[in-house]
């Protein structure tokens, strides 16, 4: 699965998208950032929130170092209550995760998938290595549900055995993170999901729509022939 297109909610589309050029180092115009393959579209928020949004960027595996020194020149890095920083997740995984504010509360993280082919790349790393938003989090008020729904619709399945607060939705190269509303965001766990007024569009999935009124996100997919 891919995310092709994110259209995101921002307090002031011009602060935001310099921020994504000046510090994450990737091409902005009009509002719109590419970020490998996807398209992250800024809008004024308007009445829908801001703060609580997490989103993902695929980093190659071979290049997660890199990108490690490469953030912590640019930003503090998010903590769990331990005040560990770097995380390593196995089984069907297989990835490590650095996390990180952005403007208007962005809960972003970068990670490294084993699975995916390396960069073969070295040197110091920017901004343009990254591949994709991998990782867009979709809060819900019925977890199972919306899982199941996902599958009947895209025919997404969960990457890893899902519980009833957390499912994630996808495979490597993309993942709807569907989290219970009243669940806090790792690794600080202070931070309620919110995903008001975002827009994702998907592709390498059957075509249809999912829409949650009560959160206000939708996910759609073109059909396909």
């Amino acid at each position: 699965m891919r995310i092709n297109t994110l259209q995101l909610p921002v307090s002031n589309v011009a602060t935001v998208a310099a921020w994504f050029g000046e510090v994450m180092q990737l091409p902005v115009h009009n509002g719109a950032v590419q970020i490998g393959w996807t398209t992250l579209q800024l809008r004024e928020a308007g009445d829908d929130p801001v703060g609580g949004v997490h989103l993902a960027f695929n980093v190659p595996a071979d290049r997660f170092e890199a990108a490690t020194r490469w953030l912590l020149a640019r930003s503090p890095l998010q903590r769990n209550a331990a005040g560990e920083a770097h995380f390593t997740f196995g089984d069907r995984w297989e990835s490590e995760s650095i996390y990180y504010d952005g403007p208007d509360a962005l809960i972003l993280e970068l990670i490294g998938r084993r699975r995916l082919p390396a960069s073969g790349r070295s040197g110091e790393f920017h901004g343009s290595e990254l591949t994709c938003v991998s990782e867009v989090g979709l809060p819900t008020a019925a977890v199972a549900a919306l899982t199941a729904q996902a599958d009947a619709t895209f025919g997404l399945q969960p990457l890893s055995p899902p519980t009833p607060h957390f499912a994630a939705l996808g495979d490597d190269e993309g993942l709807l993170i569907v989290v219970d509303a009243t669940r806090h965001w790792f690794p600080e766990q202070k931070v309620l999901p919110n995903a008001r007024g975002i827009v994702v569009t998907l592709g390498e999935v059957d075509g249809g729509q999912l829409h949650d009124a009560e959160q206000g996100w939708t996910v759609t997919a073109p059909a396909v022939g």
